[in-house]
């Protein structure tokens, strides 16, 4: 088997070793079954086990109530920018969004799109979403408060929860969900693709408040009602259920191999002090996010030239150091530094870094 690189890439991203070699044996036979897990009905109870012990070791980490549920869903991340507004804008209603990049944009594209009620209440486009935004107003009733609490493209991040009163939160975590520990309640909705931290791309993960299901209208397809699934435990239809079998073995390399998402924030913010300490060192990269809202996921930064950038990338994947391209729309670089991504490899980006910087500089 070839050796395996240094996986910097945004999303599909990379996922724990011990997690894809469990994966490996139950792709032939799952759990002594004769079957693999790609092959065992969903309405088996050896299936039905994998998602109960998914949604268990959730609530775990997360110190989670039961007054929410788990889901398993399909469609990604963008989805459920329709969705959301679909299934929790009561009549009467607005809803209050907060834009601050690319996907923060396309969830208001889509609630523009159905005609909805909404109030953009803060953004960050006026410096090219380089910031999170400070100061904004949560309107007073508003149906939710809808933010996106990692920026991908633009490598910024909110270091804490936004402030919204008894307005419920809506929140998409596609690339920092189980980074580090934060208190669900405030939240009447989170949702994630899994396919950045959480385990490969074809599943949607959301959790929602037991009080929120009670707003869901009848008058909007079956499918996507939020209702539909949670009264199924996510078996409504049959589900991808290799993707939500590996989510189920992240969760459990993060509970108990890690220890949790203590231990995880620990691990996380030691990886990305260490390049972001030297970039700002550095006269030959640049960071493009301010340093107060930097993401400890996604570390962006830019060259002299695009010609050197385009050099960089190259030589990096000669090097095992794969992933480095900034988004298509943005250009420049970027490292995301997801869960999976070991010390070692920013330790060894940061050696090619200073090595590239004295050849080229």
């Amino acid at each position: 088997m070839a050796a395996r690189i240094h996986n910097f890439n945004p999303g599909p991203a990379a996922l724990p070793v011990s997690v894809l070699e469990e994966t490996r044996e139950a792709l032939v036979d799952f759990k002594g079954s004769g079957m693999s897990i790609a092959e065992v009905s969903h309405r088996s109870v050896i299936f039905e086990e994998v998602i109960n012990h998914a949604v268990d070791r959730v609530k775990r980490l997360l110190k989670m109530s039961d007054d929410f549920k788990v889901l398993f869903l399909q469609g990604g991340a963008s989805l459920q920018f329709s969705m959301v507004p679909m299934n929790l804008i009561p009549s009467g209603l607005s809803a209050d969004y907060i834009n601050t990049g690319t996907w923060a944009t396309k969830a208001i594209k889509e609630i523009e799109i159905l005609g909805l009620p909404h109030k953009v209440i803060a953004s960050s486009e006026d410096r090219n979403f380089c910031y999170i935004p400070k100061e904004y107003d949560v309107s007073q009733g508003a149906a939710y408060l809808h933010y996106t609490s990692n920026n991908t493209i633009k490598g910024t991040q909110w270091a804490s929860t936004p402030k919204a009163g008894k307005i419920p939160l809506v929140s998409d975590m596609s690339s920092d969900i189980f980074c580090r520990p934060f208190d669900p309640a405030p939240f009447g909705l989170i949702y994630a693709g899994a396919q950045k931290n959480l385990g490969p791309a074809g599943v949607t993960f959301v959790i929602i408040r037991e009080d929120m299901l009670e707003r869901c209208p009848k008058n909007i397809p079956t499918m996507l009602r939020y209702s539909t699934h949670a009264g199924k435990n996510s078996l409504y239809n049959t589900p991808p259920c290799v993707s939500i079998y590996m989510v189920s073995l992240v969760l459990k390399w993060i509970e108990e191999t890690i220890g949790g998402l203590d231990a995880m924030e620990r691990r996380n913010r030691q990886k990305a002090e260490l390049l972001y300490n030297f970039l700002d060192q550095s006269d030959f990269y640049k960071g493009t996010a301010d340093k107060d809202s930097r993401s400890l996921m996604n570390v962006t930064f830019r060259l002299k030239s695009e010609e050197l950038e385009k050099k960089f990338t190259a030589e990096a994947g000669k090097h095992s150091l794969g992933g480095l391209k900034g988004h298509r729309s943005v250009g420049g670089c970027r490292a995301s530094l997801y869960n999976a991504i070991e010390l070692e490899s920013v330790k060894a980006l940061i050696e090619f870094m200073k090595d590239f910087a004295m050849k080229n500089g």
